[in-house]
C-alpha cells in the first residue's frame, strides 16, 4: 500500500514538473510562430497521444457486463464533457498562449495558479457550496502575492499579466466543468476529445487571423513536440494514472509545485531573472496555494491545470 501511494506521488511530482517546464518552451515557441497556430498544432498532438491511452486504459469489463442503455449514456457524458472541458481549455490557452509573450514564463506559471484560489469562489458565488474561513485567508493572501508579482507603478498589471490571469479564470471553469463530467464519462477520452476540439477552434482562429506555414511549425517544432506530446500528453495520462494510488488532497499539493518549475524552468531555458519583490510575490502565491488545499477546507479537488 505504502509502495503504491510512493510511487502515485512520484508520478504526480513529475507530472508538475513536466508542466511546470512547459511555460519556458511556450514562451520560446513564440519567437517564431504566433499562438493560435502554436495551440493548434501542439493540442491536435496531445490529442493523439491522448487518443491512444484512451484505448490503452480502456475499461474492457465495462463494455462488456454495462448494460447497454447505460453504456450509451457513459459515451454520451464522455462526449459533451469533452466538448464542453474543450471550449474551456480553448479560451485558458490561447489567453495564456497570447498571454506569455509579454510576460515571463515565472510569472505566467504563477499567475495561472490562481485558479485554485479562484475555484473555491466561483463555487461559492455561483453554487453557494460553502467554503471556511482558511480558503477565504488563502485567496486573501493570494491576492497579495499576485500584486507584489505583477503590479508596475501606476498599479496596474501589465497587458501579458491581465491575459493570463483572465487565462486562470477559463481554467476555473475548466476544472468545475472536468469535476462535473468526469464521473459521468471516460476521463482520458474526455481529456482527448477536449484537445481535440481545442486544436480545431484554435485553427480556424489561426486561419482567420494568422498566417499558419509549415516553415513556421518546423521553427518552433522543439517547444511544439514538448507541449504536445510531454505537457499534454504524456503528464495528463501520468496524472490519470497517479491518482489511483494517492490522496487527491496530497495530490493537488503536488500538481501545485507546477508553478515553481515554471520559475526554475524559465530561470535554466530562458536566463529569467526575477526581482526580490517579484520572487516574494511567489512565495506568498505559492503559501495561498498550499493553504487553500489543506484538508480542513472543504473544497478539494483532483483535476489538472491547465493545462499546459
Amino acid at each position: 500500500m505504502k509502495s503504491t501511494k510512493a510511487l502515485g506521488n512520484t508520478l504526480l511530482f513529475l507530472t508538475a514538473m513536466i508542466w511546470g517546464m512547459a511555460f519556458a518552451f511556450q514562451r520560446k515557441g513564440m519567437e517564431t510562430i504566433e499562438p493560435f497556430t502554436f495551440t493548434a498544432v501542439r493540442m491536435g498532438l496531445a490529442a493523439v497521444v491522448v487518443g491512444i491511452s484512451a484505448l490503452l486504459f480502456r475499461d474492457k469489463q465495462r463494455t462488456s457486463e454495462v448494460p447497454a442503455e447505460e453504456q450509451k449514456n457513459y459515451r454520451r457524458n464522455t462526449i459533451i464533457g469533452g466538448i464542453c472541458c474543450g471550449i474551456f481549455l480553448t479560451s485558458a490557452s490561447l489567453l495564456q498562449q497570447a498571454g506569455i509573450k509579454y510576460t515571463t514564463a515565472g510569472k505566467a506559471g504563477f499567475i495561472t495558479a490562481m485558479y485554485m484560489l479562484l475555484v473555491p469562489v466561483i463555487n461559492f458565488i455561483f453554487f453557494r457550496k460553502k467554503i471556511t474561513g482558511l480558503v477565504w485567508a488563502a485567496v486573501l493572501i493570494g491576492m497579495f502575492g499576485m500584486y507584489l508579482l505583477c503590479m508596475n507603478e501606476g498599479f496596474r498589471l501589465t497587458y501579458g499579466d491581465m491575459l493570463v490571469f483572465f487565462c486562470a479564470v477559463m481554467f476555473s471553469g475548466h476544472i468545475l466543468c472536468c469535476d462535473h463530467f468526469a464521473p459521468l464519462g471516460d476521463p482520458i477520452g474526455i481529456s482527448a476529445i477536449q484537445f481535440a476540439v481545442c486544436a480545431g477552434i484554435s485553427m480556424v482562429f489561426a486561419f482567420a487571423v494568422e498566417d499558419p506555414t509549415m516553415e513556421k511549425v518546423r521553427s518552433a517544432a522543439v517547444p511544439i513536440l514538448y507541449c504536445g506530446i510531454m505537457s499534454g500528453g504524456v503528464g495528463y495520462t501520468l496524472q490519470m494514472i497517479a491518482q489511483r494510488f494517492t490522496d487527491p488532497t496530497v495530490a493537488s499539493l503536488l500538481m501545485s509545485m507546477e508553478s515553481v518549475f515554471a520559475v526554475i524552468g524559465g530561470a535554466i531555458l530562458l536566463n529569467e531573472r526575477m526581482t526580490g519583490r517579484e520572487l516574494t510575490g511567489c512565495l506568498i502565491m505559492f503559501t495561498a496555494i498550499i493553504l487553500v488545499q489543506l484538508p480542513s477546507g472543504t473544497f478539494h479537488h483532483g483535476s489538472g491545470n491547465g493545462q499546459n
